[in-house]
Protein backbone atom coordinates (compact mmCIF):
# COMPACT_ATOMS: atom_id res chain seq x y z
CA UNK A 1 0.00 0.00 0.00
CA UNK A 2 2.71 2.16 -0.33
CA UNK A 3 1.92 3.96 -3.33
CA UNK A 4 -1.91 3.95 -2.10
CA UNK A 5 -4.19 6.93 -2.53
CA UNK A 6 -5.65 8.46 0.54
CA UNK A 7 -8.79 10.68 1.39
CA UNK A 8 -9.46 12.02 4.45
CA UNK A 9 -13.13 12.02 5.61
CA UNK A 10 -14.07 14.48 8.36
CA UNK A 11 -17.70 14.78 7.85
CA UNK A 12 -19.75 13.01 5.62
CA UNK A 13 -17.09 10.76 4.13
CA UNK A 14 -17.04 8.85 7.00
CA UNK A 15 -20.18 7.63 6.38
CA UNK A 16 -21.10 7.80 3.00
CA UNK A 17 -17.74 8.15 0.88
CA UNK A 18 -19.39 7.05 -2.26
CA UNK A 19 -16.93 4.36 -2.94
CA UNK A 20 -15.90 0.97 -1.49
CA UNK A 21 -12.63 1.86 0.26
CA UNK A 22 -9.93 -0.65 -0.16
CA UNK A 23 -8.90 -0.11 3.48
CA UNK A 24 -10.42 2.29 6.26
CA UNK A 25 -8.70 3.25 8.92
CA UNK A 26 -9.11 6.12 11.42
CA UNK A 27 -6.80 8.93 11.22
CA UNK A 28 -6.18 12.57 12.81
CA UNK A 29 -4.73 15.74 11.01
CA UNK A 30 -3.08 18.30 12.80
CA UNK A 31 -3.62 22.04 12.14
CA UNK A 32 -7.01 22.02 11.66
CA UNK A 33 -10.68 21.51 12.94
CA UNK A 34 -13.88 20.49 11.81
CA UNK A 35 -16.23 23.23 11.72
CA UNK A 36 -19.97 24.22 10.30
CA UNK A 37 -18.13 27.16 8.26
CA UNK A 38 -19.40 26.21 4.98
CA UNK A 39 -22.77 27.87 3.66
CA UNK A 40 -24.59 25.51 1.79
CA UNK A 41 -26.62 26.02 -1.38
CA UNK A 42 -26.89 23.06 -2.71
CA UNK A 43 -26.84 19.33 -0.34
CA UNK A 44 -28.03 20.85 2.74
CA UNK A 45 -29.35 23.90 1.94
CA UNK A 46 -30.84 26.52 -1.08
CA UNK A 47 -29.90 29.25 -2.32
CA UNK A 48 -32.45 31.36 -0.76
CA UNK A 49 -32.08 29.55 2.74
CA UNK A 50 -28.62 28.20 3.15
CA UNK A 51 -27.47 25.81 5.32
CA UNK A 52 -24.14 24.53 6.69
CA UNK A 53 -21.56 21.87 6.26
CA UNK A 54 -18.60 20.98 8.00
CA UNK A 55 -15.05 21.91 6.54
CA UNK A 56 -11.56 21.95 7.98
CA UNK A 57 -10.73 24.98 9.03
CA UNK A 58 -6.84 26.00 9.84
CA UNK A 59 -5.74 26.34 13.59
CA UNK A 60 -2.73 26.22 15.01
CA UNK A 61 -2.56 23.65 17.51
CA UNK A 62 -5.71 22.21 16.28
CA UNK A 63 -6.24 18.17 15.66
CA UNK A 64 -9.17 16.73 13.64
CA UNK A 65 -10.06 13.17 14.09
CA UNK A 66 -11.40 11.32 11.21
CA UNK A 67 -11.16 8.45 8.62
CA UNK A 68 -8.46 7.83 5.83
CA UNK A 69 -10.01 5.63 3.08
CA UNK A 70 -7.74 3.91 0.69
CA UNK A 71 -9.49 4.31 -2.85
CA UNK A 72 -8.89 1.08 -4.84
CA UNK A 73 -5.70 1.18 -7.38
CA UNK A 74 -8.28 0.22 -10.25
CA UNK A 75 -10.87 2.87 -9.40
CA UNK A 76 -8.56 5.64 -8.69
CA UNK A 77 -9.55 7.95 -11.60
CA UNK A 78 -13.18 7.19 -11.64
CA UNK A 79 -13.20 7.79 -7.41
CA UNK A 80 -11.14 11.16 -8.02
CA UNK A 81 -13.55 12.07 -10.23
CA UNK A 82 -16.45 11.49 -8.48
CA UNK A 83 -15.31 12.73 -5.33
CA UNK A 84 -14.07 15.87 -7.14
CA UNK A 85 -18.07 16.62 -8.80
CA UNK A 86 -19.18 16.20 -4.92
CA UNK A 87 -17.00 17.91 -2.72
CA UNK A 88 -15.87 21.17 -5.70
CA UNK A 89 -19.41 21.72 -6.23
CA UNK A 90 -19.62 25.27 -4.87
CA UNK A 91 -15.61 25.61 -5.18
CA UNK A 92 -15.55 26.84 -1.40
CA UNK A 93 -13.40 23.78 -0.77
CA UNK A 94 -9.99 23.62 -1.80
CA UNK A 95 -8.10 20.06 -2.30
CA UNK A 96 -4.70 19.87 -0.89
CA UNK A 97 -2.51 16.79 -0.36
CA UNK A 98 -1.87 16.90 3.49
CA UNK A 99 -0.07 14.80 6.60
CA UNK A 100 -2.61 12.39 8.15
CA UNK A 101 -1.33 9.72 11.22
CA UNK A 102 -2.94 6.82 10.67
CA UNK A 103 -4.06 5.06 13.78
CA UNK A 104 -1.25 2.54 12.75
CA UNK A 105 1.41 4.73 13.80
CA UNK A 106 1.73 5.36 9.80
CA UNK A 107 2.03 9.04 8.64
CA UNK A 108 0.87 9.56 5.14
CA UNK A 109 -0.83 12.16 2.46
CA UNK A 110 -3.94 12.04 2.19
CA UNK A 111 -6.31 14.36 -0.91
CA UNK A 112 -8.22 16.60 1.73
CA UNK A 113 -11.00 19.25 1.34
CA UNK A 114 -10.28 22.29 3.15
CA UNK A 115 -12.10 25.90 3.27
CA UNK A 116 -10.86 28.84 1.37
CA UNK A 117 -11.50 31.49 3.99
CA UNK A 118 -11.67 33.91 1.07
CA UNK A 119 -14.66 32.55 -0.57
CA UNK A 120 -17.99 33.84 -0.06
CA UNK A 121 -19.47 30.67 1.74
CA UNK A 122 -17.36 31.05 4.35
CA UNK A 123 -18.53 31.93 7.60
CA UNK A 124 -17.48 31.83 11.21
CA UNK A 125 -20.53 31.87 13.01
CA UNK A 126 -21.41 31.16 16.90
CA UNK A 127 -23.13 27.87 18.31
CA UNK A 128 -26.09 29.55 18.65
CA UNK A 129 -26.12 30.85 15.31
CA UNK A 130 -25.33 27.55 13.68
CA UNK A 131 -28.04 26.12 15.69
CA UNK A 132 -30.74 28.07 14.25
CA UNK A 133 -29.04 27.58 10.66
CA UNK A 134 -29.01 23.59 10.91
CA UNK A 135 -32.38 23.05 12.66
CA UNK A 136 -34.25 24.53 9.92
CA UNK A 137 -32.20 23.87 6.73
CA UNK A 138 -32.32 21.33 3.57
CA UNK A 139 -31.41 20.67 0.55
CA UNK A 140 -30.95 18.26 -1.93
CA UNK A 141 -29.44 15.67 -0.11
CA UNK A 142 -31.89 15.80 3.07
CA UNK A 143 -32.19 18.08 6.39
CA UNK A 144 -28.81 19.98 7.73
CA UNK A 145 -29.86 18.66 11.24
CA UNK A 146 -29.79 14.74 9.48
CA UNK A 147 -26.22 15.44 8.70
CA UNK A 148 -24.88 16.82 11.69
CA UNK A 149 -26.84 14.17 13.48
CA UNK A 150 -24.95 11.31 11.31
CA UNK A 151 -21.84 13.00 11.63
CA UNK A 152 -21.74 13.18 15.34
CA UNK A 153 -23.20 9.31 15.70
CA UNK A 154 -20.61 7.88 13.02
CA UNK A 155 -17.73 9.82 15.14
CA UNK A 156 -18.80 8.28 18.37
CA UNK A 157 -19.65 4.90 16.63
CA UNK A 158 -15.95 4.96 15.78
CA UNK A 159 -14.49 6.27 19.27
CA UNK A 160 -13.74 9.38 17.83
CA UNK A 161 -16.85 11.77 19.67
CA UNK A 162 -16.31 15.06 18.91
CA UNK A 163 -17.23 17.16 21.60
CA UNK A 164 -18.13 20.82 19.61
CA UNK A 165 -20.55 18.73 16.96
CA UNK A 166 -22.27 16.70 20.29
CA UNK A 167 -22.75 19.93 21.99
CA UNK A 168 -24.14 21.53 18.88
CA UNK A 169 -26.33 18.39 18.16
CA UNK A 170 -28.06 18.98 21.41
CA UNK A 171 -29.14 22.44 20.92
CA UNK A 172 -30.35 21.55 17.36
CA UNK A 173 -32.69 18.36 18.93
CA UNK A 174 -34.14 21.48 21.45
CA UNK A 175 -34.79 23.87 18.75
CA UNK A 176 -36.45 20.76 16.81
CA UNK A 177 -38.31 20.12 20.03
Amino acid sequence: MANTTWIFGYGSLIWQPGFQPEARLRAQLSGWHRSFCMRSLHYRGTASAPGLVLALDALPGAVCHGVALAVPEADKAAVLAKLRQRELIASAYVERRLPLRLEDGRAVAAITYVIDRAHPLYCGLSLAEQAEIIACAAGERGSNAEYLFNTAAHLAALGLADADLDRLATRVRKLLG
